[in-house]
């Protein structure tokens, strides 16, 4: 099994910063793929970014060049830099873990945590 909790949400201006961290704890390996979605009201679960077993990631077009998904195995820690925020960005912010790693489809992601706030607004 595995755990994992988000933390770093909050509510922060147009333009603003803001950087997501998530904490997994059990059987997590790190070649195991992990990535981040979210969910704004009345939608969806959306993916967000992605990075597999080497390191490498990847982007949904909308965040793009504003977010950097990145991964510290020692700390067993994923991180999601988020930078010149929308209020689109708005949403609860979830972080994924597969066994193993397969392809980014959010099926194929076997543990979620419970999800983080990001409130953009003026």
């Amino acid at each position: 099994q595995v755990q994992l909790v988000e933390s770093g949400g909050a509510s922060v201006q147009p333009g603003g910063s803001l950087r997501l961290s998530c904490t997994a704890s059990g059987n997590i390996y790190p070649n195991d793929c992990m990535g981040w979605f979210r969910q704004a009201p009345g939608k969806e679960r959306d993916r967000v970014a992605f990075i597999d077993g080497d390191g490498d990631t990847r982007y949904v077009d909308s965040v793009r060049g504003r977010f950097t998904i990145s991964k510290d195995t020692a700390k067993n820690t994923l991180y999601l830099q988020m930078n010149s925020l929308k209020p689109d960005d708005t949403a609860t912010y979830y972080c994924a873990a597969q066994k193993g790693c397969g392809a980014w489809w959010a099926p194929l992601f076997a543990y979620w945590g419970p999800g983080t706030q990001v409130t953009v607004s003026s």
